[in-house]
Formats: C-alpha cells, structure tokens, sequence
C-alpha cells in the first residue's frame, strides 16, 4: 500500500528515468534553430565536424544534443517527418545500450537513426538488426536517405550476395540485416581459411528491431551451419509406416513437454513389427545394437503423433516447410535437426532429404552477446524486463506515447467451445463492417485463420487472410487493414513493419494503383487525388470507432497479445479490442483442465452462451504467466548449455584467427610435436615406475604410427641414465631432423601455407566432432538427475575432459599428418579457356538451418566465389578432413617457374604477386 501510495507521488522508477532523459530533449531542441538555419551543405559537414571532436578527446555522450539534432533536421529535409520529443527520449535509450518500449505507431523505425547516427561517427560500424529481410531492405533505403544526406555509407545484408558484397555491406558505417543473416556470417567467417575471406569486422554496437522476438522468441533455436550425412530413406519410410499403425493406448502424449513415450504394449507391438519388417537385430528393441532405430523410431512418433500440419509446417512444392510459432511465417529452408525434420517428410510422403551434421553453431544469446554495446526497441518488452536484464543486462525503458492512446481494451468472451465462438465472432465482424468499422482478427495458427476464414465466407463477409501461405504480400494487405469495412486475418502481427492507417496507406496505395503510369502532370493529380479520398475515408473510420482489434484465442505469451492490441489506437486514434476465448482454445487446454474455473465453466455453461468477467481475463493472465516462465526455463537452460560451448567455441576461433594472422607458424607445430612425444612416452612410461614396468612394445609401435620413425628404444633402454626426459628430447632431435629434410625441400612460404592448411583443416574436422560427441551428451545428460546430480554441472564436468580430448587429438593428428605424408610439386594452376581458375577440390556443402539459403555453391571451407578469387593465386593444398597414412600433401610450385599466362615472366613477378 505505502509502494502504491509512493508511486502516485513521485512516480514510478521509469517516470523518474524518462523525466531526467526530458532534460537532454530540452538542450537537443535548443540547438534546433541553428541547426535549422544551415545549408544543405553545412549540415552535411556537421559528420566531418563530430569525427574531428571524437579524434580531439571529445565523449560520444557529449555529442548526442548536436548531432540528435542534426539528424531531426536531416529527416525533416529527406524523409518530411520531424522527430517528437518522446522519440528523442527512445533515440537516448538507444545510445545507452537499454531497451526502449514504444507503442505500435510511435516511430520507432525513425528513432533507431538517432542512436545509429551517433555511434557510426567513430567509424566502427552499427548493426540494425530487422527481423525479416523485406524489412532490412526497406529500412535500409528509407532511413537510409537520412545518413546518406549527412556522408555516411550504408549496407544492407540479404540472402544470396557474394562474400564481396557482403564484405561492402559490412565495411558500410551502417549496416541493415536480419538476426540470422548476422549470425551465419559469423559462423561462416570462422570456417574459412583467410582472413581476406572474412566478411565482418570486430563487433561495436547493434540495435534490434522487435527485440523481444528476436532475442527472446527465437533464442530457444541456435542458428547451425550442417552438412549432410549417409542417406537412410529407406529406415525413415519403414519405421514411419509402422509408427502410423500405432493406436493411442500405444503411447503417452504430454503436450505440456511436448514429448511423447511408448507404452509397454506399444514397445512390443513396434517390437513384433520392426523385427517383421527386417529392422531391428534380435527381438530385443533396446539392445545396443538396435540404437539407431530407437531413435528414428521416437522422432517418427514424435512427427505423427506430437507434429501437426498447418500448425507446425506446411507442405508446399513437395517441402515440409516449418512454421514459426511465434510469428506465423514460413521459415523457408530452416530443418529441424536429429532426424526429426526427415521424420516428418517421412510422414508426409515427400522427398526424404539427407540427414544433416553440426559444422558450426551459436545461440543467439551469445551471438549477441559478443557486441559492446547491444540495445533494441520493440512494443512489448516490460513483461520480459527480468529476462532481458539477466541474460543480455538490458533495462526496459517505457517511453510514453506522443499522443494520449484513446484505445479501449474489452474484458474477454469466454464460449463453451470452438464453434460457439467462431459463430459469434463471425456475427461480431459482420456487424462491425455493416458500419464501416475496419477489423484486424487475430489468430495462432495458419489452420485457425482458416477455419475462421470458411466462418466468414458462410456469412459473406469479404476478407483477407494473412498468413504464413500468403506473406510476399503481407505489406501491402496490413497497409489497407485500416480502410473502411475492411476484415484482415493475421495469424501474428510481430515484426510485420507496416503501420496500419486509418484510411488507408498513400504510399501503397500509390504504388499499386499507379505503378504503369509514368511520373509527370499526371501521376501527380492522380496522387493528389488518392490522398483526399484516404483523408475522406479516414474521417468515416474515425466516427466508426477507429480500428477495432479481434483476437480469436489468448497466446502463451501476454507480449503476442499486446502487439495485436497494439496495432489499434495508433497516435492518438480511438480503436477497441477484445478476445473471445473457449475452453478448446490450447492455452485453457492444455495448462487449464485442472482449475476450478475451467471445470464450473464446463458444467455451467450453456451452448451459444458467452461469460464477460475481468476475473477470466485475469485467470487466463496468470495460465500465460506459468508459461512465460517455463519458457524462460527452457531458454535459460539453453543458454547455460550453450555457454559451456561458448567458451570452447571461442578457444578454437581464436586458435583459427591467430594461425590465419601469423606469418609463420612453425612454432606452433614444433609447440604440438613436442607435446605429442611429451604424450606418447609419459603414455608407456608414467612417472615414479621403473623402466622394466614400462610399456616399450606400445611405445614403439606409438612412434611408428605418429612419428614414422623406427628409433633404437631398445637400446636407450640399456644406458644406464636411461629416464623419460632422455627418451623425450632423442625422439624431438629425431624427429626435428626429419621435419627439416622435409621443409628443405620446398621454398619456406610454400610450407608455411601447408603447415596453415594442415593446423586449419584439422582443427575444423575435429571440432566438427566434438560438436557432434556434445549433441549426443546433451541429449543424455538429463539422465543423470535419477542419481540426483544436477544435469547442468555434470555436462560442465564432461564437456571439459571431452575438450581436453579434443586438443591432444589435434597435437597428434597434425603431427602425424606432417611427419608421414611425403612431399612433392604439382605443376603450375592451369587456366581454363576463359581465363579462369579451376576452383579449389575443398567446397562445403551445407544448408543454412534458419536462413533459407542452400548454400550448396558456397565455398567456406577453403575458397571463395570465382568472382572473388585473387587473380591467379595458387590454390591452398587441399586436404581431406584426415589423410591415411603414406598419402600426399601437395605443396604448389616454385614461385619462380614461368607464369601460366605466358607472360614469358616468373610467376612471382607477374600473376603470383598476390601469393
């Protein structure tokens, strides 16, 4: 009661934050009559201006009144909008690395250019980070007429550019992509071979757009780079045909956990059936030797029983296409992993695509994690506030709106069931469009848009559905949601990057009106006369009651609800929404059977009849409240996992960059040979044991196998000052000897870049399986709770030995790589008739999960697009992930022989001065 009374004296913590971010405003808008009065021209030497002050001492901070104010002025010249004072409190935020909550509407695409100016001025570069790239695009070229105007270069990263194009986009002082476009070049950028193939620079400062979908909503999936593995179409097709016979005393479903579990009578029904079909060895389904198909088993249950079409994907063009749960969209290309997405294809009769392996992977939460400075802007992030500050250390600021919001939000419907609704949600929208009235209806899922859509062609009522099917056009329908009696179906509204005006949208209007006519006389009295009927309609939607916002069922989040409301009351306007809920909808289903309040509703309740109380909008807040914080568990347990890896993540790319940059790495590898003998003896001959205990045969045999060498152990073991020191430091003479034969054979800068290639492509194979020996201790690991040990510290405890592992592994294949292959030249690179290289035998062929791209054509691993190869540089040797013994490295030719383009000059001095 006192923490109430207190707030409505002095008020809250962020009333308090946002009125001291006012008295920045009030200097920012000092300055606006001088910057006002400059010229084009002067106002774009204020960027020149700033660089000289930061290279003079000057703070960052205390350039953000002038330049805040450059940047206004800027707008007001390019775009025609002048920043509010409360966007100048959200642009502050933004610079402080915060969280700035602006309501839909308020301009938080224009607000995102004051704290992108500001931190660009260093030079370092600023990340916009979108969540779709329609809107990287867009945002790109819109607010990119602001720092265009002011000298400053601009990127936009998309799908299917070149390693050179993204490279530009990147060095841009600014730069638009989406979260996954960012995430997988930095995967990417860490399996290349040079540092020339690179594409992003060292991390500064990223602002993300719809931060609480992207950093919260998607962050329960890493982004993983893959490639593919044997083909079992056939195990797939087999194992799914007999899951389909399967009956539901079979197997137990929990769709809280979203697991699933077969039965003692299902584990021998599928037994009886397996050994039948030929599949399993022996009758015993859980023997060892049946593993695989256990698996493939539980994931084809998984995908019949638990993985819903329409719901959870789509099929379309003989695709299993996912669907984001959070969003609505298609996530075209993305493949769930573990056999699970082939599962599905299994079900569905499509083409069974391999099977796909780790390569490379980051959680977004420590992909984001690596910027100094990270903030973001969204509609909705106060009910995730705790989140954002654990994981990210992100404050929410709640900016006020610009204009007082006039939206009226109804207590929610409660029906019996699903039909009883959607008939009085369909006589709802009737009545409101017979008054001219725009309604946005929002949905869950593709298969709910739908339904409702067959509800409303029943009464007639004209509509567009937006949805996962539909969203190439998905602009140009939410621009006209807000015309006179127009009904718009959405299966989710977050990140969907167009402002809904009552009216209508001018520039769409515009754009698909008069997209043949040419500019001119014309076009103009055309444009005029678009914008006097929307102001016309405008005023007739306005005395309608403005947008009114239908949500046919309750997210598991209270922030996808609020974006839906959201989009009502923009500016000021009056606007009304209001839920209709039953007890079929999923949310009551499945986290309300239990209660009180869903059992009285059940019995009491007639058909057709509707219940309005705040005391069931209050019940169903607190059933979204028990599933935000589940799903918060889920996330945080990933990122506990994640960061495990994280840390050895960072170990091997550092490990890469440094042996990229260094100019000569023979000291690693003497570094690695001396601990591989250091290992191979104190292997065979521990510590405080006598030479007669000693293993002398293994080590023998171990010298052979990873030194190639046949030294006299024998008759060292007769001396009588004989100990492992001594043993040591005869076999690293030895084999420095026989390494330096080797060398002398090819021109030092030729062996270096094999000693590179060697380290590189060993670290990358080995890492690769130590990224799958994780996946599998992780998918175990849980297991350990039943001998009451905490799952997380135990993978902790595994994953460091199995990464001690992994780095003597390394030692020893990179030594026994150089100590046993032999060395000889091939002949200078051949050009081909049209005056190109061959390309490099080493291209990776991978699916990007998330992004959507079949990089099948990209060249990661060791090369790069043929457009952006070095003008006859010599390819770097390639080798496979491990050579057999007596295999071949093959060093490229003397730098001195004639150059192939018949110059009649040395190489080095004609087409290998790049080398």
């Amino acid at each position: 009661m006192l923490a109430s009374l207190a707030k409505s004296i002095f008020g809250s913590a962020n009333d308090r934050y946002v009125a001291k971010l006012g008295k920045i405003v009030e200097t920012i808008n000092s300055h606006e009559p001088t910057i006002s009065a400059m010229s084009d021209d002067e106002l774009r030497g204020q960027t020149e201006r700033f660089r000289q002050r930061l290279g003079d001492g000057t703070k960052l901070d205390d350039l953000i009144p002038e330049a805040f104010a450059t940047v206004r002025e800027a707008a007001k010249r390019t775009l025609g909008q002048r920043h509010y004072d409360v966007q100048m409190i959200g642009g502050i935020a933004l610079h402080r690395g915060e969280i700035a909550e602006m309501r839909t509407g308020e301009g938080k695409t224009l607000v995102a250019t004051l704290a992108t100016y500001l931190n660009a001025l260093p030079g370092k570069g600023v990340h916009v980070v979108t969540v779709n790239d329609y809107l990287a695009k867009r945002d790109a070229e819109w607010m990119g007429q602001v720092y265009t105007f002011l000298g400053m270069t601009v990127g936009v990263i998309v799908p299917n550019l070149s390693d050179h194009e993204r490279r530009d986009a990147y060095n841009s002082d600014i730069t638009y992509a989406t979260n996954n476009e960012l995430g997988f070049d930095y995967l990417r950028d860490n399996m290349k071979y040079t540092r020339a193939q690179m594409v992003q620079r060292p991390f500064n400062f990223a602002i993300v757009d719809e931060v609480d979908s992207i950093l919260i909503d998607e962050a329960r999936t890493p982004l993983i780079i893959s490639g593919p593995t044997d083909d079992k179409s056939e195990l797939y097709m087999g194992v799914d045909a007999i899951v389909k016979q399967f009956v539901e005393a079979d197997y137990e479903k929990d769709e809280k956990q979203r697991s699933i579990v077969l039965t003692e009578e299902g584990t021998e029904k599928a037994e009886r059936m397996l050994e039948t079909a030929g599949l399993i060895e022996g009758q015993n389904l859980y023997d060892i030797a049946n593993t695989q198909v256990v698996h493939h088993l539980n994931q084809a249950l998984k995908a019949n029983k638990m993985f819903k079409r329409d719901i959870d994907y789509i099929v379309k063009d003989d695709k299993v296409i996912i669907i984001d749960e959070f969003t609505g969209r298609m996530m075209d290309g993305r493949r769930w992993s573990d056999g699970l997405h082939q599962a599905v294809e299994a079900k569905e009769g499509v083409q069974i695509e391999p099977e796909n392996q780790t390569l490379a992977s980051i959680t977004f939460q420590n992909y984001f994690r690596m910027y100094p400075k990270l903030s973001g802007m969204t509609g909705t992030a106060a009910t995730e506030a705790p989140e954002f500050f654990d994981i990210y250390r992100m404050n929410v600021v709640t900016i006020p709106t610009n204009v007082p919001v006039q939206r009226q939000d109804d207590d929610d419907e409660f029906y019996k069931n699903i039909t009883d609704k959607f008939g009085a949600i369909a006589k709802e929208i009737k009545e409101r469009q017979s008054k001219g009235q725009p309604v946005l209806v929002g949905t869950v899922s593709i298969e709910k848009s739908e339904m409702l859509s067959e509800y409303l062609d029943k009464e007639g009522i004209q509509h567009s559905v937006l949805n996962a099917r539909f969203h190439e056009s998905e602009a140009h329908i939410v621009a006209q949601a807000g015309r006179i009696g127009m009904v718009t179906i959405a299966t989710n509204m977050a990140g969907r990057g167009t402002d809904i005006k009552l009216g209508g949208n001018l520039e769409f209007r515009v754009e698909d009106e008069l997209k043949e006519m040419p500019e001119g006389p014309e076009r103009e009295k055309a444009i005029e006369r678009i914008d006097a009927e929307i102001e016309a309609e405008k005023q007739k939607v306005l005395e309608a009651g403005g947008l009114y916002v239908l949500g046919t069922e309750r997210h598991e989040s209270r922030r996808i609800d609020n974006q839906l409301r959201g989009r009502s009351g923009r500016q000021g306007d009056p606007g009304l929404s209001r839920f209709y809920l039953s007890l079929d909808d999923d949310l009551l289903r499945i986290f309300g059977p239990q209660t009180a309040f869903a059992r009285l509703m059940n019995k009491n309740l007639e058909d057709g009849e509707a219940i309005v109380s705040p005391w069931i909008s209050k019940a169903i807040e607190t059933a979204q409240k028990k599933v935000e914080a589940r799903n918060y568990d889920v996330r945080k347990q990933v990122v506990e996992f994640d960061d495990v890896m994280n840390d050895q993540r960072k170990v091997i790319y550092e490990q890469r960059a440094e042996i990229m940059d260094a100019d000569n790495v023979s000291d690693v590898v003497e570094d690695f040979r001396a601990e591989t003998i250091q290992g191979l003896v104190m292997a065979s001959c521990p510590e405080a044991t006598y030479p007669e205990q000693w293993d002398v045969e293994g080590l023998k045999d171990s010298i052979r196998e990873v030194l190639d060498l046949d030294p006299p152990v024998d008759e060292w073991l007769t001396e009588e000052a004989v100990d492992q020191e001594m043993i040591i430091e005869r076999l690293g003479s030895l084999a420095a000897e026989k390494m330096a034969v080797k060398t002398g054979m090819v021109e030092p800068e030729r062996w270096i870049e094999v000693e590179k290639n060697v380290l590189l492509q060993n670290l990358d194979h080995h890492w690769k399986e130590h990224l799958a020996t994780l996946d599998a201790l992780r998918q175990v690991i849980h297991l350990r709770s039943y001998a009451q040990k905490k799952p997380i510290d135990e993978y902790k405890q595994e994953a460091f030995l199995l990464f001690e592992r992994l780095l003597i592994t390394i030692r020893e294949d990179v030594t026994r790589l150089l100590m046993r292959a032999q060395v000889q030249f091939e002949e200078p690179v051949q050009m081909t008739p049209a005056g190109a290289f061959a390309l490099p035998d080493f291209i990776t062929h991978h699916i990007d999960p998330l992004s959507g791209d079949d990089d099948s054509a990209d060249f990661d691993a060791g090369g790069t697009l043929l457009s952006n190869l070095p003008p006859l540089h010599s390819p770097q040797p390639s080798l496979p992930d491990r050579l057999a013994d007596g295999e071949t490295i093959v060093a490229p030719a003397s730098r001195n022989a004639p150059c192939p383009c018949g110059s009649g000059q040395k190489y080095k001095h004609c087409h290998g001065q790049a080398a």
